[in-house]
């Protein structure tokens, strides 16, 4: 698909961003996202309460396709350990990867897609802080699901925690499942290959990569399938919120700097500024030209030789 652009729309050089202030600046926000997934736990009996809401939800209407798919997954390992390894660490690669992409080969669509990405990043964030969501994985085993990151441990780095590293499961929140942003930033790296790409490969990435994470994360029991929905919905209210915060950000950087009060030179009342700063001629000394600058206005005295210089001519005897 050609890369074309509606008259106007090219980013005017003077504006255009660099890489060393947005690498920044994507780090900035990541570290507040995950500091704030941090800071919003809340109480493990809301949590559970809320996913056993979920699960019958989706047995009312019909959607439970999560214990199915976490019953294959368990069976078969050939299944399960790469589900395993694409949901613990693909949407920490692709990600970035496809936000360099478009910001080297891209560069038009950079700006509003990045904007779109943390917009709804921050979406899904409020998410978390008000609907704590136990995931299937840490529901009683009465409910039929298998923890596969915990039961396939042995062929990663995760241990028993999420997909963090063994040891490592306090820095992260495992009740942070609702909305699923690793269902959210799929769909957005796929449609930025979809429109983007432009190759068949590309596009076909573009549609399969965030239907393999939704499959992979309900068959690893890490979200239910209305986690999943709830991603894709994060990611349409942050399409639409956009435009609306880049306007805004572009607003705030646009306010005149106050320029600051030029302090008036003190002058004096009566006359000219001293400009000798306070020096002085010694006796007999002449500055150059000081006879044209007295007497520039009518006609100079004639010298006498009291008051001629030195090398001056004596008069006539």
């Amino acid at each position: 698909m050609p890369d074309t652009e509606r008259p106007g729309t090219e980013e005017p050089l003077a504006t255009r961003l660099r890489w060393w202030t947005e690498l920044p600046l994507i780090l900035l926000v990541y570290a507040c996202y995950s500091a704030g997934r941090l800071l919003v736990r809340g109480d493990v009996s809301d949590a559970v309460g809320h996913g056993l809401a979920i699960l019958r939800v989706e047995k009312l209407l019909h959607l439970n396709a999560e214990h199915p798919l976490n019953r294959l997954f368990t069976r078969e390992p050939w299944l399960g350990i790469p589900a395993d390894f694409w949901y613990a660490s693909l949407h920490y690669l692709v990600t970035p990867a496809v936000l360099v992409w478009l910001f080297r080969s891209r560069s038009r669509h950079y700006r509003a897609a990045r904007t779109w990405l943390m917009t709804s990043t921050f979406l899904g964030l409020i998410g978390f802080s008000l609907l704590p969501t136990c995931p299937p994985r840490l529901l009683d085993a009465g409910h039929g699901f298998v923890d596969t990151m915990a039961h396939y441990s042995s062929y990663g780095w995760w241990g028993g925690e999420a997909s963090a590293p063994r040891g490592l499961g306090g820095m992260t929140n495992q009740y942070a499942a609702m909305p699923s942003l690793h269902v959210g930033w799929a769909l957005w790296c796929g449609v930025m290959l979809w429109r983007y790409g432009g190759t068949r490969t590309a596009k076909a990435a573009g549609v399969v990569y965030p239907l393999v994470t939704t499959i992979v994360v309900m068959g690893t029991a890490n979200h239910y399938f209305l986690d999943a929905v709830a991603g894709a919905a994060v990611m349409g209210a942050g399409l639409l919120l956009a435009p609306v915060v880049m306007r805004t950000v572009d607003r705030v950087l646009a306010r005149p700097v106050p320029a600051a009060t030029p302090v008036a030179a003190a002058t004096s009342g009566a006359g000219s500024p001293i400009v000798s700063a306070g020096c002085q001629t010694s006796a007999g000394e002449r500055i150059p030209r000081q006879r044209e600058s007295r007497f520039a206005g009518g006609a100079e005295p004639s010298a006498s030789p009291t008051d001629a210089g030195e090398g001056a001519a004596a008069p006539a005897r």
